[in-house]
């Protein structure tokens, strides 16, 4: 089969489509026929090696942690799923024609394989920061960094529970995030003053990395009340860097409710092949995201 690897840590370039030997599924996992593979920003960190201590990967080493895909091979010990059946969720190497996943769930009707894939990794991250941040309904959040994959679905749970967004995006983006449900405010020179007159912040979220911490706990008093997925340095300001999954499966089922109740949609921004995932990566590590970009089998 065909898959995306790379043997040493670097730059987009590491990329490379090989050929190798497909994978099984072991006990409690299943393997599918891959469809369409999530890129997130998590990829091309690993890639680089920025997790390298914590969580180390041995090289060479396939991509990917999110696909949607037909079920081809089920493990011993599963039920409730069979050879055929349309599933999106986690496991490793997906950007790939066939990959083993340890997480999942079926698709609901009217979904396609390309906007699954771009749910599981961002749905997880989004539900974990929003219980770490401690924001309530009725709150106000501010969330840096608004208009990607985890900012799509942070503004679109919150909106579901009663909490109210203050994003920032890009000038391009704002009709994007009012959409959502956000009060929308740019980047730029006197961001945190439009912040200031849009009213109190109760809990922020840095989500893109751009150097806002300082400026986060600032408008919230407390740096308690900031996480941030994105700026490894957050610790130095007393941030909390999230960075540890929680419940992968828990996770898929609020995405599908969320779904089924039309509360949550995640556009695809753009689609790529495998062979141009070092084209995605270097798209994805630019930022400016709107919504989610996925691989295409």
């Amino acid at each position: 089969m065909r898959k995306v690897s790379f043997a040493v840590f670097g730059g987009p370039e590491v990329l490379r489509l090989v050929d190798a030997e497909e994978p099984h599924a072991g006990p409690g996992q299943i393997r599918v026929a891959v469809r369409a593979a999530g890129v997130n920003p998590v990829d091309w960190r690993i890639r680089e090696g920025q997790f390298q201590e914590a969580h180390p990967v041995e090289l060479p080493s396939g991509v990917g942690l999110d696909a949607a895909g037909v079920v081809d091979e089920v493990g011993a010990g599963i039920e409730g799923v069979e050879v055929g059946d349309h599933v999106f969720g986690e496991g490793s190497s997906t950007y790939a024609e066939f990959a083993v996943l340890s997480a999942w769930i079926h698709m609901p009707e009217g979904l396609t394989f390309e906007e699954a894939a771009g749910y599981p990794s961002v749905m997880e991250t989004a539900l974990r920061v929003i219980h770490e941040v401690g924001v309530r309904p009725g709150q106000t959040l501010l969330v840096s960094g608004a208009s990607g994959g985890v900012g799509s679905a942070v503004l679109q749970i919150a909106r579901d529970r009663g909490i109210r967004v203050i994003g920032t995006a890009g000038a391009t983006n704002q009709d994007y995030l009012r959409d959502l449900g956000a009060v929308a405010t740019p980047y730029g020179e006197g961001w945190v003053e439009r912040v200031r007159r849009l009213g109190r912040v109760d809990a922020a979220l840095d989500l893109a990395g751009s150097g806002v911490i300082r400026e986060l706990v600032e408008l919230t008093g407390d740096p308690r009340k900031v996480v941030s997925i994105a700026d490894l340095g957050a610790p130095e300001f007393g941030v909390r860097f999230s960075g540890v999954a929680g419940s992968v499966p828990e996770a898929l089922a609020e995405t599908v409710g969320l779904i089924s109740r039309g509360r949550l949609h995640i556009p695809v921004e753009r689609s790529y092949t495998l062979a141009e995932a070092a084209k995605a990566h270097t798209d994805s590590q630019a930022g400016h995201t709107r919504g989610r970009r996925v691989i295409v089998i």
